[in-house]
């Protein structure tokens, strides 16, 4: 059963230490408490602030391969990806579903460029394909996509990917884990991890809620605090180096009537080389993502007036109505744990790949990675 106080209290009652402490309650950590707690192993997961209310409930609520990670050569990580989505549509089908999705196309030469390059998608995913891609004339693109810019349209590629509800499955993941016997508390601050002595590693965290300081050992303690993993890292060795570049995604949502279907859109280049989605989402319409470098991560992102404009403005360009500020009904950021690389540009040519690594401490951290790839993390 998934309650706080029971779970405290078997903090305060623990008299064996636990196998494995996660630090982190997003997408990462709720999944690692899964598998480890569906393994047997006595598990305890802390959380700062609520369940998934970071990172993991800012996406753009898509559980995809990547096709931009496809045009960058990445074929192991998409393939990854397109195995994870498959898993997922099993293990939830409640929470994930089919998408259809249109790239417009207005040169000549992208229609067969993107048509080549999404029939290989769905190579990639095989029998996991969620649907066939096919080529889009110019009036039936129209017809599928009918609020698209139509002067210079030339057609368009449809292909079919997952999207869910990301904040209600990071609940399901919590759920799931306290069924397999996880204690799981939020608004539970870790605020010191000593070293592994005498193979085990002690963690002290507060309750937010109360400002009581608790202690629990581990026999393993793992970091799974998505971009703050550097500070939990800190907690442990005060010089540890930095593993991370922050990067900033935002995300606006327009009226229904911008997109008028249930079919979402993908703006496949843009000024900063990235892919955009215009998704429609609960009576809505989601338009997103930016990659904006950040120094440090922050506890509440908040959307920068540049990168509103930004996408008002890529909207703007395949849209037959032009969205102003006026037109956002609401706009939230998000913060990606982008692992540092030799990268000199922008965060967006860092790999979305993870990377697990163990201090000289025992502090197990696992970073990197997004939504649909979390169980082969957790697995990891």
């Amino acid at each position: 059963m998934l309650d706080r106080a029971t779970s405290l209290g078997r903090v305060r009652d623990a008299r064996e230490p636990w196998d494995m402490i996660v630090v982190g309650g997003g997408a990462t950590g709720l999944g690692t408490a899964v598998d480890a707690a569906s393994r047997g192993y006595s598990t305890l997961l802390l959380e700062r602030g609520d369940f998934g209310c970071g990172t993991s409930s800012r996406s753009t609520k898509l559980i995809h391969g990547g096709v931009r990670y496809l045009q960058q050569g990445n074929l192991g990580l998409v393939r990854e990806a397109l195995a994870e989505r498959e898993i997922l549509r099993r293990n939830a089908p409640h929470v994930i579903q089919d998408l259809r999705f249109v790239v417009p196309v207005y040169a000549w030469w992208e229609v067969p460029f993107y048509g080549a390059g999404l029939r290989f998608y769905d190579l990639l995913a095989g029998r996991q394909s969620f649907g066939r891609s096919r080529l889009l004339s110019r009036e039936k693109t129209a017809e599928l996509l009918p609020t698209i810019e139509r002067r210079g349209l030339r057609g368009g590629v449809l292909y079919h990917d997952g999207q869910f509800d990301d904040a209600r499955l990071a609940i399901e993941l919590a759920k799931t884990a306290a069924e397999h016997g996880a204690a799981l508390a939020n608004y539970a601050r870790v605020t010191n991890v000593t070293p592994r002595a005498g193979g085990l590693t002690r963690v002290a965290f507060r309750d937010e809620e109360t400002g009581e300081t608790l202690e629990a050992a581990a026999r393993v303690v793992v970091n799974a605090a998505g971009p703050f993993v550097d500070g939990v890292r800190r907690l442990e060795d005060a010089s540890a180096p930095p593993m991370l570049r922050a990067s900033q995604g935002i995300h606006l949502v327009l009226d229904a009537s911008f997109l008028a279907g249930d079919l979402a859109i993908v703006i496949p280049h843009t000024d900063d080389g990235r892919v955009l989605f215009v998704v429609p989402w609960k009576g809505r319409v989601l338009v997103g993502t930016t990659d904006t470098p950040v120094d440090a991560p922050s506890e509440s992102p908040q959307p920068l007036a540049e990168e509103i404009d930004f996408l008002l403005a890529h909207a703007a360009r395949y849209l037959r109505r032009d969205p102003s500020p006026s037109d956002v009904l609401c706009a939230f950021a998000g913060l990606r744990p982008l692992v540092r690389g030799d990268a000199r540009g922008s965060t967006a040519e860092l790999s979305r790949d993870h990377v697990v690594t163990v201090s000289k401490g025992g502090l197990v951290t696992i970073t990197g990675g997004k939504w649909t790839t979390y169980r082969k993390m957790a697995e990891d």
